[in-house]
């Protein structure tokens, strides 16, 4: 690969940001462009990116304050398309695996992978639009895609990325909104006041890091809460 590739990486913890910065950089084509500390922070700095300064791969920790790398990858995927998250973490438990697959990883990998592996997995999903998996990983997706009792999982309304993110409340106004209705029509269906139901929609933005009504459809085709 020739020209240089924007990378991203999302972790919380200063260590782990140190190691895999310090594998990334023996590549003089990769360029880290992106470095947050959550998955609120990364939303952050994405917002408003113009294309040309998107990272292309984004590597996800899992397990992460605020927002966790299972819940940003599945806003991200939906409001940026063209950017690859590659997960990098210490668990290959079978529900942390299924979770970031289900929310739309591109790839999976462990945190003690080499630096010719991170930049393997790189080259592997922007060129192929593979997905890269460290051989443990791999091993357990196989046996998760050969159980029975796959498709339950699917189904498990526990799941849900979003169910921390969101009050009840909040839900509710949303499924409105995805319907179409203004805020003073949801005000009057629900009997609590127009400014109250705008500030809950002004917090879902803010949650969900969107600026539009638009994106939030997109949000919603994407997770089936249409």
């Amino acid at each position: 690969m020739s020209t240089m590739i924007r990378t991203g990486l999302v972790d919380d913890k200063a260590v782990n940001r140190s190691s895999i910065t310090e594998k990334l950089s023996q590549f003089n084509d990769l360029d880290l462009c992106l470095v947050a500390v959550n998955g609120n922070d990364c939303l952050e700095q994405l917002k408003g990116l113009p294309l040309e300064k998107m990272p292309q791969v984004i590597f996800m920790d899992l397990e992460m304050p605020e927002m966790d790398g299972v819940q940003t990858i599945s806003i991200a995927r939906s409001l940026y398309p063209s950017v690859f998250f590659i997960v990098l973490t210490v668990f290959d438990d079978d529900d942390k695996i299924f979770e970031a697959i289900k929310a739309g990883a591109h790839g999976y990998l462990l945190k003690d992978e080499s630096a010719a592996g991170l930049y393997s997995a790189i080259s592997n999903v922007l060129e192929n639009g593979g997905a890269p998996m460290s051989p443990a990983i791999a091993r357990k997706a196989l046996s998760l895609l050969s159980r029975s009792e796959l498709p339950e999982l699917n189904r498990n309304p526990e799941s849900d990325p979003f169910g921390s993110l969101l009050t009840e409340r909040e839900r509710e106004i949303l499924q409105h909104t995805i319907a179409g209705y203004d805020a003073k029509r949801i005000a009057s269906l629900l009997d609590i006041s127009v400014f109250t139901i705008r500030k809950h929609i002004a917090n879902i933005y803010q949650k969900l890091h969107v600026n539009s009504r638009a994106q939030i459809i997109s949000l919603a085709h994407k997770n089936n809460w249409l």
